[in-house]
This record gives C-alpha cells, sequence and structure tokens, in this order.
C-alpha cells in the first residue's frame, strides 16, 4: 500500500493495538487497559477466544498464591532448576526468570481484579515430575467453570470447544466431572450427577442454541471477554491486520481489514502479536516439521485461522523467528474422525494411551513407547520409531472389555454406540488379533507376539518392556481404581479394536524471539520499537519440550501480563518525560 493510499483511508486511533483474542492477546489488553491504556482488539477469525477456545485451559505457573493456599510451598529456584533442565542448550534465563517471576504475579492480578478464577488440585504432577525440579503438584491450574450467560451477546461469537472433545456438544470439565461420566454406570452417585449436568445443557441448548456452562478452555475464554467487557474493551472480530506500519524503524499500528474495508489503526504505544503461531501455515510446516515433508503430513486441531500471520508481520518489521528448538510445535498423536455432518475432525488423544488394557503398536506390529507417557514424548518415540519412507502412524489396541469400560479415542465408553464409528473406518474391529491386524495393515504375526509378551506379565502389573504405569504422570491419567498398576492390564477377549494416530500439535513453539518483556527482537537481538508478541506467536521458554500440563497458556497469560504491563510503565515514563 502507497503513502497516498495510506493517507486516504479511514484512521481509528489507540495506545494499543492487540492482534488475537486468545488467552495471550486478552491478557495483554485486559493488564494495559486496566492500567489505564486505549486498547483495542482485533481478530481474524467470526469468533474470538482461538486456540484457547478449544483447549483444556490448564495453566502451568509455578509458585502461586493458590498453591501457597493449598500448603504447597516451593521455591522459584526449584521450578527454574526443572525448567533448565528441560529446555537443555535452549534454556532462556532472562524469559524464564521473568515467567517465574511475573507469573503469580499475574494469576492474583487476574485473580482478584477481574473475572478469572481457577482451581488447583492437589496433586497433577509435571509430565517428568522424576526429572530435576520436578513437583508431584501445585503448578497446574484449571479455569473455574463460568456462567455464559454473563456475557450476554457476546456468547454468539465465543469460539466453540472442539467437538471431538464434547458429549453432546457438551464440554466436560477436567477432573472430577469425567470421572462421573465414566462411571454412570457403576455409580448412583454418578448417574444422578450426569443426569443433572445433561438436563441443564440440554434446557440451554433449547434456550440458547448452545450450552451455557462453559468448561476449561471455553471458561477461560469467556472469562477473559467478560474481563474485556467490563473494561469496556471494544473488540473487531471478521478483522484480520494485514499490514504493520512503520515509522523510522519503529511498529506505530497496523492497516486492518473490516467489513470490506481498510481501516489504519494507530497505536500510540505499541502492537501487540498474539495470533495463535503457525499450525495451519503449510510452507512454514514444511519447513520446520521433519515429519511433514510437504507440510500436508500433519494434523492440527487447532483452528484453521492460525495460519502465521503474526509471524510474518513481525518478519516485515525485521523480527527474527525462532529455528533452532528440537521441536517446533507441542506434539500430540491425533486420530482422524468423520462427524455426523460428514465433516472431518481431529481428535487429540491425551488421556486415552494410560489406561489399562491399551497398548499401541506401529505398522510392524511392535510396541515402541510407555503409552502413559506425555502426549509431546509419545509422538517424538511415535517419529523415531517410522520406517525411512513410511507413513508415520502408529495403532492404539484394546479389547472389548477395555473398550467399553474406558472408550479410545472419539469412542465412548459403555453405555454409547460404537456402529458409528465402525462404519466410518475410524474404529477397526477383529475378532481375533489376527483379523484386526489385517484390517489394520499391521504385521500380523509380530503383532500376535507383543500381546502375548506384554500379556505375560499384565496382570501382575508390570510391564517389562517400558515400564508403563511407572511414572507419576502415568498413574495420575490411568485408573486409580485399578490394581496393582493403574495403567496395565492384558488385552483377553475378543472382539479387539484399534484407531490409527498420526502426527497432531497443541500449537507452534518457533515463534518470534522476544526479550525478558515480550518485545520483539530483529536479527542482531535488538528490540524492535513498538514491537510485542505473546502466546504462540512468541518463541517457547519451554525449548522445544513439554513440561507440564499448561505449559502454553500458562506462559500465554503472564507474557501477555508482562506485555501490557511494559506497554502501560513504558507510556507513564513517557509522560513524566
Amino acid at each position: 500500500m502507497t503513502g497516498n493510499e495510506r493517507s486516504a483511508i479511514e484512521t481509528y486511533e489507540c495506545d494499543v493495538l492487540v492482534a488475537g483474542s486468545g488467552a495471550s492477546g486478552m491478557s495483554a489488553a485486559i493488564t494495559a487497559r486496566s492500567r489505564g491504556l486505549d486498547v483495542l482488539i482485533v481478530e481474524k477469525e467470526s469468533r474470538f477466544g482461538g486456540t484457547t477456545a478449544r483447549s483444556g485451559g490448564w495453566l502451568w505457573i509455578p509458585g502461586t498464591s493458590l498453591a501457597k493456599a493449598y500448603g504447597i510451598e516451593e521455591t522459584l529456584e526449584q521450578a527454574r532448576t526443572y525448567l533448565r533442565h528441560e529446555a537443555g542448550n535452549n534454556f532462556d534465563a532472562a524469559r524464564v526468570d521473568a515467567f517465574l517471576s511475573a507469573g503469580p504475579e499475574a494469576v492474583d492480578f487476574f485473580t482478584t481484579k477481574t473475572a478469572l478464577r481457577f482451581d488447583m488440585p492437589l496433586v497433577f504432577p509435571d509430565y517428568h515430575a522424576e526429572a530435576p525440579g520436578g513437583a508431584q503438584g501445585g503448578r497446574s491450574m484449571v479455569t473455574r467453570p463460568f456462567d455464559g450467560r454473563e456475557l450476554g451477546d457476546q456468547i454468539k461469537t465465543l469460539g466453540m470447544p472442539l467437538p471431538e472433545l464434547t458429549v453432546f456438544g457438551m464440554m466436560l470439565g477436567s477432573g472430577r466431572e469425567i470421572i462421573h461420566f465414566m462411571r454412570v454406570t457403576k455409580s448412583l452417585t454418578s448417574a444422578v450427577y450426569v443426569a443433572k449436568r445433561l438436563s441443564r445443557h440440554f434446557m440451554d441448548v433449547l434456550r440458547y442454541g448452545r450450552g451455557m456452562t462453559l468448561t476449561n478452555g471455553n471458561a477461560l475464554a469467556g472469562r477473559l471477554a467478560k474481563s474485556a467487557l467490563d473494561l469496556k474493551i471494544p473488540m473487531w472480530l471478521s478483522a484480520p491486520a494485514r499490514e504493520l506500519t512503520i515509522e523510522n524503524g519503529a511498529v506505530t499500528g497496523a492497516i486492518v481489514t473490516r467489513e470490506g474495508r481498510d481501516i489504519r489503526v494507530r497505536a500510540r504505544r505499541g502492537v501487540v502479536l498474539a495470533c495463535g503461531g503457525f499450525p495451519h501455515d503449510v510452507a512454514r510446516r514444511k519447513k520446520m516439521f521433519p515429519h511433514a515433508p510437504t507440510g500436508n503430513e500433519h494434523y492440527s486441531p487447532g483452528p484453521t485461522g492460525n495460519s502465521g500471520d503474526g509471524l510474518r508481520l513481525a518478519e516485515s518489521a525485521g523480527g527474527r523467528i525462532e529455528d533452532r528448538l528440537p521441536n517446533a510445535a507441542a506434539w500430540v498423536p491425533v486420530s482422524l474422525t468423520t462427524r455426523k455432518d460428514g465433516s472431518k475432525g481431529v481428535m487429540p488423544h491425551f488421556i486415552d494411551r494410560a489406561k489399562p488394557g491399551v497398548i499401541a503398536v506401529m505398522r510392524d506390529g511392535k510396541r515402541f513407547a510407555n503409552e502413559g507417557n506425555s502426549y509431546h514424548d509419545f509422538v517424538q518415540a511415535m517419529v523415531k520409531a517410522a520406517k525411512p519412507g513410511e507413513e508415520i502412524a502408529a495403532f492404539l489396541v484394546c479389547d472389548h472389555k477395555t473398550l467399553r469400560k474406558y472408550g479410545l479415542g472419539c469412542v465412548p465408553p459403555f453405555p454409547m454406540p460404537l456402529g458409528r464409528h465402525l462404519s466410518t473406518g475410524y474404529l477397526m474391529r477383529g475378532d481375533t488379533l489376527e483379523a484386526l491386524a489385517a484390517k489394520a495393515g499391521i504385521d500380523a504375526k509380530a503383532f500376535s507376539a507383543t500381546v502375548a509378551q506384554f500379556n505375560a506379565t499384565a496382570p501382575q502389573g508390570h510391564d517389562a518392556a517400558f515400564g508403563k504405569g511407572s511414572k507419576a504422570y502415568n498413574r495420575y491419567q490411568g485408573d486409580a481404581l485399578h490394581g496393582p498398576n493403574p495403567c496395565v492390564a492384558p488385552l483377553e477377549n475378543g472382539p479387539f479394536y484399534a484407531i490409527k494416530m498420526v502426527v497432531g500439535d497443541l500449537g507452534t513453539y518457533a515463534g518470534i524471539v522476544t526479550d525478558e518483556n515480550a518485545r520483539a527482537l530483529d536479527g542482531e537481538g535488538r528490540v524492535i520499537p513498538g514491537l510485542y508478541a505473546a502466546g504462540n506467536d512468541m518463541a517457547s521458554i519451554m525449548g522445544g519440550n513439554y513440561p507440564g500440563a499448561g505449559i502454553t497458556l500458562g506462559p500465554a497469560l503472564t507474557f501477555g501480563y508482562i506485555a501490557g504491563r511494559h506497554l502501560a510503565d513504558s507510556a507513564a515514563k513517557r509522560n513524566a518525560a
């Protein structure tokens, strides 16, 4: 766009422009506005919330007042030791220290000054709790359920939860609620709870067109939106930031397309990029995901609008993208399903892999990993086990009893029916192990031997090959009522079932290089005046690893807070000068 064209278009002025309406963008906007700045949020999609609205709503932040209220005391050095171990050679001391220092402060601000509320389980272990600095609990918290009616008409534009993670369109709250649904046929208390929950949901759907008890990531996005509404922060939907405006080397705003016309947004203090990373940018996936040589061998459950806009905008201003991390994204095994309306869905496999009676094999019929390990670790093992030139895919396998007790992937437990998943081919079934192997394209002889080897010690709760159930995180995701190992049981009587899994992500790690104040840096490590980045647009502080539940949303909320605080403090200093 030429200078004459820019001068001819409509202009909107504010102190801070935030591109993106997920947790990091909302955090930055709310923080800056609460400190007196005039803020505008622009969102590319027709709904707000981004990946946050589809997420589990967990945040990993050590040393919070929530943990201390439970008597969980730890020094920041303990958490620092853990992150140093996890990040290895990619440990960024300045940004990690900023996160550990500001994280508890951010939680206190949001829980006392806004509509945001969290619940923290007493025991939710880090994914590598046995590592130096690891903890058995006190770092991961989940967003408290929220009544969507508090959003008024704005509820109509809140991003919907991922359909594959819902029951009748209802997203289940983490922890106790999921347990009630798992035990609905075994416990009168659970049956009553589920009946009440479903009745309330169906009444809401009839009255409002959707459920109003928001949980997990939907609750996080909803609570942040309520906080933004309370502060009267304007939010433009279907309004992508197309181009940054730069004057004398400083970012001064952006050209935003809204309702078919371009608007020049002048941001007196700065622009925050929080566009959700690049999980749907095929070109950048091809460049950074070794398992996706064409960029198409990868499947993300994130919103399709997360296509790298923030990274491209930063690059146009001289920003540098981190490309040295050992993992460019937070990996998760996913299965591809066909929804009732015929559209395709992507189902992330979080907890089913850890359940007793479930194992995973490659096409060669052999196990390759501890199935109860974190999704990020599991995918790395899956990629390593794949034969050169072979599709990177694994099969999650169980028997009939296990399937009906726990479910598998999109397949719900008893008493829900299986027929649709069998007819679409999502769920494969064989009366014998050999029949299942033939249907799935697995080496039948090796597969039968693998199951026999596993079954030999499974009744005693022992997994000689990979130690499933030997780690705190394994056991947390298993079945606490099953013994002697909550993660191990034999695959005994047919029919047997399998679901094919491929590589997906929960968000990208490779992002804009920033300093400890969330300011974007150029190729020489210099601050780009007026440009900030947060969330999945910012290069992850985790060094390419995945230490615990909520390691994307915890830093997202924190660095959004840091960006908003720095913008406000910088404005105050300028005014004083």
